[in-house]
């Protein structure tokens, strides 16, 4: 993974993100709602599990690929003041704060959804639009997906692309970002070389393209806006399609020399699952949602029973999505709840690990699952990652992604454009 963008000095006011109901290429403008956090113990609780399921139902003709698409607002108190913030520090982003108005694009490409925001100065999100990800073709199918994404958030922000100061994309694989390519990105289709994504997509839309990597730039949005704030250290765990890491360290990204934060690939079990990397014993081939979902396939075939496909079928979804696997937990599904626990424990294996190299502050869970299963869930990695921990007498806290599904998005808005 080549060097991943930096953020520009900027000082973050308070965001308040929280997508609408998502349809294929949905829009939405002036996003103001509160950050949903989940209530706790929710794992355990039977009336949780039913509330659950009926919500799950509600969702099941909009449900977006990696979206927890919350259906009514939830008021609660501000994610990160409640959350405990052991010394007082500037953002990692800097000091410096807009005076005008300044409307910027993001985007976070996934290898099952294209997540579009338009955000002003204040980093509010003025309007948002969510695509799948072509699932043939080749980059240029992506590029075209991304821009009519991008096109359909700024309309709904009452602006065009070209008005924009820059758009910034959060894209798997190996980011070059002072030459504007993307490589190596196995989640998105076709896409073995390197393709010149800034280049194609600044033509496309007129305006300067920025690139970073897709899970350090979500984990910086969170260092600076979310549920990381107020610690100078932190990791990143994104839990979805696969097991992503993004790494703070002094209050600055941590890059290492281009590839730091691959935190999925950590080695759980020597000649263990074969990952869809194509090595063994990741975490990822425990954890992720397409190792999940082969999985299941094959134990399927194979004779257990299980909800996951009938509810998959009902939803008209081809694949596995989190909120698939919620609603297959909440009925307290055999094959579910026994992947489901494997994970867990991989996660609080392998998430330990990294922690007694990097002894960070915090743990920020995010991705579609880690968001869609929330606090109780990150509690149980913290508890499985007990018996790994080297200092195991001050265990570091597990919390959950409050900027949510737009955390990506808005991490790769404050991107800053190669010279």
């Amino acid at each position: 993974m080549a060097a991943r963008a930096r953020a520009p000095a900027a000082r973050p006011a308070a965001v308040q993100p929280r997508p609408p109901i998502p349809t294929p290429c949905s829009t939405s403008s002036t996003l103001t709602a509160e950050i949903s956090v989940p209530a706790p113990n929710a794992s355990t609780s039977p009336t949780w599990a039913r509330d659950q399921e009926r919500a799950d139902e509600k969702r099941s003709g909009c449900e977006g690929a990696e979206a927890d698409c919350r259906e009514h607002a939830v008021a609660v108190p501000d994610a990160r003041r409640a959350a405990p913030t052991p010394r007082s520090r500037p953002s990692i982003l800097g000091n410096r704060r807009h005076t005008a108005p300044v409307l910027r694009g993001g985007i976070d490409l996934g290898g099952t959804k294209i997540q579009a925001v338009g955000v002003d100065a204040e980093h509010a999100v003025l309007g948002q639009s969510r695509c799948p990800t072509p699932t043939q073709g080749g980059p240029a199918d992506v590029a075209a997906a991304i821009e009519t994404a991008l096109r359909e958030a700024t309309a709904a922000a009452g602006c065009e692309p070209d008005e924009l100061t820059h758009v910034g994309v959060g894209s798997p694989g190996t980011i070059d970002a002072a030459a504007g390519t993307v490589s190596s990105a196995k989640n998105l289709p076709g896409w073995a070389g390197s393709y010149p994504l800034a280049k194609r997509l600044r033509k496309r839309l007129g305006t300067p393209i920025a690139l970073g990597n897709d899970v350090q730039v979500a984990t910086d949005a969170e260092a600076a806006l979310g549920a990381g704030r107020g610690y100078d250290s932190m990791l990143g765990v994104f839990w979805g399609t696969g097991v992503g890491g993004g790494i703070v360290l002094g209050s600055r990204p941590w890059v290492g020399r281009g590839g730091a934060g691959e935190i999925g690939h950590v080695v759980v079990q020597v000649d263990g699952a074969q990952c869809p990397c194509g090595r063994r014993g990741c975490m990822e081939a425990y954890a992720g949602r397409n190792a999940l979902e082969a999985q299941a396939r094959e134990l399927h075939d194979e004779g257990e029973p299980t909800e996951l496909f009938k509810i998959a079928k009902k939803r008209h979804r081809e694949r596995l999505t989190s909120g698939i696997w919620a609603a297959a937990l909440a009925r307290e599904d055999p094959l579910a709840t026994k992947l489901i626990d494997r994970a867990v424990e991989m996660l609080g294996a392998g998430v330990a690990s990294v922690d007694n190299v990097l002894d960070v502050e915090v743990i920020i869970l995010g991705g579609g699952l880690g968001v869609r299963l929330g606090q109780p869930f990150a509690d149980r990695i913290a508890a499985a990652m007990q018996p790994h921990l080297f200092f195991s007498d001050r265990p570091p806290p597990v919390r959950v992604a409050a900027l949510g599904d737009l955390g990506g998005a808005i991490g790769a808005s404050l991107l800053t454009p190669a010279a």
